[in-house]
């Protein structure tokens, strides 16, 4: 009697993405959604976020460390987060890709979406679930609010809105928003956005490590 044989689908490549630490959760989230097992995680500190001009060095060593890591398929998690094009020098020196899109305010909410609203925004003040999360790590304390609240006309008096980008359902967020709009004298606004263009950047990446 003749035995049939299943072919065995060979497993795909590892995929590295460098990212953001200010993404790291929302990255494990849409992997989890996705079923991206053979995605792997590794972050560039958060605080990056107020330091622009050291993200694209320590990409660039990133990548070099990944590579000599044996990683093949490499994808940036970060879009040009105000490093004014030096990013993309970066990701082109290496042959990788990074998310698309000016900042992650951005692909968040879909970089289509962005678009329509960008210039309407311009002298708006975004948080995100992260930002909610550490408004006092990133914002009271490095600025010193806390201690001299006085200041908050100097950092924040161009700013007429508090746009709360929310990635997930968490009330207790929503509250975290509302009071910093109060204490910047913001109007407020939350535009629920869930992942965005996050998840579909993801896959698309996940592409390149996937069998043939």
């Amino acid at each position: 009697m003749m035995q049939l044989r299943t072919a065995v689908r060979p497993q795909a490549e590892k995929l590295l993405v460098i990212a953001c630490g200010m993404i790291a959760r929302e990255i494990l989230a849409a992997k989890q959604q996705l079923n991206l097992d053979h995605l792997e995680l590794t972050c560039l500190p958060a605080e990056y976020h107020f330091y622009p001009d050291r993200i694209a060095p320590a990409m660039d060593a990133a990548i070099v460390k990944a590579k000599a890591d044996g990683f093949k398929h490499i994808f940036v998690g970060y879009a040009d987060c105000g490093t004014g094009g030096l990013l993309d020098n970066i990701c082109e020196k290496h042959g990788v890709e990074r998310m698309a899109g000016p900042h992650c305010f951005g692909f968040y909410q879909g970089m289509a979406a962005y678009a329509k609203v960008a210039d309407d925004d311009m002298m708006s003040f975004y948080m995100t679930d992260f930002l909610c999360r550490q408004f006092d790590a990133f914002f009271m304390k490095p600025l010193g609010l806390d201690r001299h609240p006085e200041l908050i006309q100097d950092y924040f008096g161009n700013y007429e809105k508090l746009i709360y980008l929310a990635q997930t359902e968490e009330p207790e967020l929503e509250k975290v928003a509302q009071a910093a709009a109060r204490m910047l004298g913001l109007a407020y606004e939350r535009r629920f956005t869930g992942y965005g263009d996050l998840p579909s950047s993801l896959e698309n990446a996940s592409r390149s490590a996937a069998p043939s």
